[in-house]
């Protein structure tokens, strides 16, 4: 970044954006030098001048002009921009000259959650790196991928500029790891940027243990009419905990919205586990983010929780009473509710139960990135395993009907199928035998003669073998409670 017009004596005074600066013209945090515009859409700048002053952006040929308003607010559209890989300069005038440099245009996403997607590649206090953290470090040299981190920081109300954020950069086993990166954000954007060939920009505002309600602006609690009475409290003098509704999103989203972006990856929901109205707080994220950043509904993609003991001793452990199972229904739901979005299954990426941050970030990265080339980009790749469709019962058997199939059902481990249970008119789900039967699976059980329901994957630690022809796992699903 590049100050014109000011004496040495203030050039060493502006060191960042959330200091006061004595230039006319400030900019929030999110833009600066090395950053990635959104190719092919109107890329909103914005910022504060005089009150009333003129301001002039320049970029890539063009020129905006505007004036501020009252308050000193200020706000341009550059026109579509293609695709470059060519550095440029975007020059923002009014009185004084702010100049960002080594801008690329090309494809931005969002990544957000909690502790899973915080993860990073490396080492970090309290987890294990994820696998083959080593060679993915050394090999993570993409200067065409660039990387910005917000830090955690609370607000009782929207902030206009960050308090903490470590700035774009060069994504490189360097910046990846002294930012302590997000490792899913980094594989997704990884894997876009070398199939589609044009630069990639990452923001990643994320915080370990967090909710979703505080992620969520007012707004999108105000669309969704369970949810229309949420607020946030009043604090007073009183500390700010993470946990309350909005306080992060005034801190770490709010201060970035409206930033040209193509859209954006979530991994959380361990903290809501216990939640029965999952998916009613998911689309008030959505849809709340979705209004304040005025881009109308853009994809939104998110990783379903993966298997965990939470329930340390297993003999006393009952299906029945285990919240998971029914949080990830309500994930499904989730992906049917909430229009342009999808969820990716991770029951077969834990390498160990008692590890809430299972390693394999890099599959995570790889399967969001699915759902991107297909759903976003149209390319022709396979990126949603099997979904439950339907029940017909024959006999003492019940056939099992699926979506999403990319070439059929097979065996991921080649033995039979597992983690099916099936109830009869008792209502008590019992083991099941599963085999693949064309494009069905046949579950029955022995003293089962007349089937009612068969669930799948119904189970904390459930880690079962189904999937598709492309390799990717399916659902869980209850037959009982239908997701459709």
């Amino acid at each position: 970044m590049k100050f014109t017009h000011l004496s040495a004596a203030l050039l060493g005074a502006v060191c960042s954006f959330q200091l006061a600066a004595p230039a006319a013209v400030k900019l929030p945090a999110v833009f600066g030098d090395n950053m990635v515009l959104q190719q092919q859409q109107a890329v909103p700048v914005w910022g504060w001048a005089d009150p009333k002053g003129r301001v002039t952006v320049k970029f890539a040929g063009q020129t905006c002009s505007t004036r501020a308003d009252a308050s000193g607010k200020w706000l341009v559209k550059l026109g579509k921009l293609p695709a470059s890989c060519t550095p440029q300069a975007l020059v923002v005038e009014s009185g004084e000259s702010i100049t960002l440099t080594n801008i690329l245009v090309g494809e931005v996403w969002l990544a957000s959650g909690q502790s899973n997607m915080e993860k990073p590649i490396g080492m970090q206090r309290g987890q294990q790196p994820t696998l083959n953290y080593e060679q993915e470090l050394a090999a993570a040299n993409y200067p065409q991928v660039r990387i910005f981190l917000v830090e955690k920081e609370l607000s009782a109300k929207p902030l206009d500029q960050l308090l903490k954020f470590q700035g774009w950069q060069e994504c490189s086993s360097n910046s990846l790891n002294t930012m302590h990166f997000s490792a899913a954000a980094y594989f997704f954007g990884r894997e876009l940027h070398t199939n589609l060939n044009v630069p990639i920009g990452l923001i990643e505002s994320s915080w370990g243990g967090t909710r979703v309600e505080p992620w969520t602006p007012p707004v999108g609690f105000q669309s969704v009419p369970s949810l229309a009475k949420v607020t946030t409290p009043a604090f007073g003098t009183n500390k700010i905990p993470n946990t309350a509704p909005t306080v992060l999103y005034n801190a770490m989203i709010a201060p970035i919205a409206g930033f040209g972006m193509r859209g954006a990856i979530w991994y959380q929901g361990e903290s809501n586990r216990s939640d029965t109205n999952y998916d009613a707080k998911m689309a008030a994220l959505v849809g709340g983010w979705r209004q304040v950043w005025h881009e109308g509904p853009f994809p939104f993609y998110f990783v379903q929780i993966a298997p965990f003991k939470y329930i340390k001793d297993l003999t006393t452990y009952s299906a029945e009473t285990d919240p998971l199972p029914p949080f990830w229904l309500s994930q499904s739901r989730a992906a049917r509710l909430i229009a342009n979005s999808g969820m990716i299954v991770t029951t077969d990426l834990v390498d160990d139960l008692s590890d809430i941050h299972p390693r394999n970030k890099k599959e995570v990265g790889h399967r969001l990135a699915l759902l991107a080339l297909d759903k976003t980009y149209e390319q022709p790749v396979p990126s949603t395993g099997p979904a439950f469709k339907q029940m017909v019962v024959i006999g003492n058997k019940a056939f099992l009907s699926f979506k999403h199939l990319h070439g059929g059902l097979v065996s991921q481990d080649g033995q039979p199928l597992t983690w099916f249970t099936i109830a009869g008119a008792d209502g008590k789900f019992v083991p099941a035998e599963a085999k693949i039967v064309g494009d069905n699976v046949v579950v029955s059980a022995a003293g089962v003669e007349c089937p009612k329901a068969v669930r799948f994957a119904w189970n904390q630690i459930a880690q079962p073998n189904l999937v598709n022809a492309a390799g990717l796992p399916a659902e869980p699903f209850s037959t009982d409670h239908p997701v459709n």
